[in-house]
């Protein structure tokens, strides 16, 4: 990241105009209307020059298969007996323990400084991409143009955060056309998209740049400052089990992720934790399907927290149960 400042160097120099005109370099976007339009709005509202951005955009591919995988009919949700052995693996669990040796004194730290455990960021990096195996190969602006100018159903939302990382990339000084991600244009060893990474990400090794596609540290920071962010309670529980009777129990269910019920609301119903946990606690209830029956859960505050990284019971009973895993496999800590 320290060496990537070739946009700024080649709009100054007026060279990325050259590049457009290069041989062999088609862009998709050169002469968009609606691209045409985008350039005013970021030259008018934050500043960018209109010529180097367009000479940019000259670049830009349109990619068929980015459409394809985004319009591509959902797969059968998987249910949790399925879903859960995907994360929870002895290769990922030890991958884990190797990544939180090799990263000790920097979980240590972020567990310091913003109250989240380190077992929950190394299980948010292992779920998101293996620990920086599977970050996406896409170029970010193509996949951010793509969907931005070529995917009407959430245009609106993937040009903003087109928006937001050529804010980012003026901000870090990077170019924007090397930087990758996924086809959705997620981000870095924590899958951040772009208004996350300006909103949330930190320079955790205080170098002056915030990378978190190479650099362990920023990412680690940057997650730990995401939860915080978003009110993880340092030393408060994620989720309780619960065991079910009666007639009314089905009436706790949670329709949606956000807590609405609280456990002694619960307990009415029929719902007894298996837990210790405080009646006024605001919980989200749910049943998975697991590999010996039904499991009924208790989401507390912090669960939510972890659905607002991503919005699903499944990812956050997840990354939760991958980072009890972790902390075993390591012996405590």
């Amino acid at each position: 990241m320290h060496t990537l400042r070739k946009w700024a160097r080649l709009a100054a120099a007026g060279l990325l105009g050259a590049l457009a005109a290069a041989p062999g370099v088609a862009g998709a976007y050169e002469n968009a209307a609606q691209v045409d339009a985008f350039v005013a709005e970021m030259s008018r509202e934050h500043g960018f020059a209109e010529a180097p951005l367009r000479a940019m955009f000259a670049t830009v591919e349109r990619k068929q298969a980015i459409l394809d995988a985004i319009s591509r009919p959902a797969e059968r949700v998987k249910p949790w007996k399925e879903y859960r052995p995907i994360f929870i693996t002895d290769a990922r669990i030890a991958q884990g323990v190797a990544f939180w040796k090799q990263h000790a004194d920097t979980l240590a730290r972020a567990e310091r400084e913003y109250g989240v455990p380190a077992q929950v960021i190394v299980a948010i990096i292992g779920v998101e991409t293996f620990f920086g195996r599977n970050t996406g190969n896409w170029r970010v602006m193509d996949a951010l143009a793509t969907l931005g100018f070529d995917y009407p159903p959430r245009a609106d939302f993937f040009r903003k955060e087109l928006r937001e990382f050529l804010l980012l990339t003026r901000e870090q000084q990077v170019d924007p056309l090397s930087l990758k991600g996924s086809y959705a244009g997620a981000m870095g060893l924590p899958q951040f998209m772009p208004s996350s990474f300006r909103a949330y990400a930190v320079d955790f090794d205080r170098d002056g740049h915030i990378d978190i596609w190479n650099n362990p540290v920023d990412a680690i920071g940057s997650v730990a400052s995401y939860f915080q962010r978003h009110g993880w309670v340092a030393g408060d529980p994620v989720v309780t089990r619960a065991d079910v009777a009666g007639l009314r129990f089905a009436e706790g269910l949670t329709q949606g992720l956000e807590p609405v019920k609280s456990v002694g609301d619960l307990r009415q119903l029929g719902w007894t934790p298996q837990d210790a946990v405080e009646d006024n606690y605001a919980v989200t209830a749910f049943r998975l399907e697991g590999a010996h029956g039904d499991e009924f859960w208790m989401g507390l505050p912090n669960f939510y927290v972890i659905t607002r990284y991503n919005r699903s019971v499944m990812y956050a009973m997840a990354v939760h149960q991958l980072s009890e895993a972790l902390l075993l496999q390591r012996g405590g800590r």
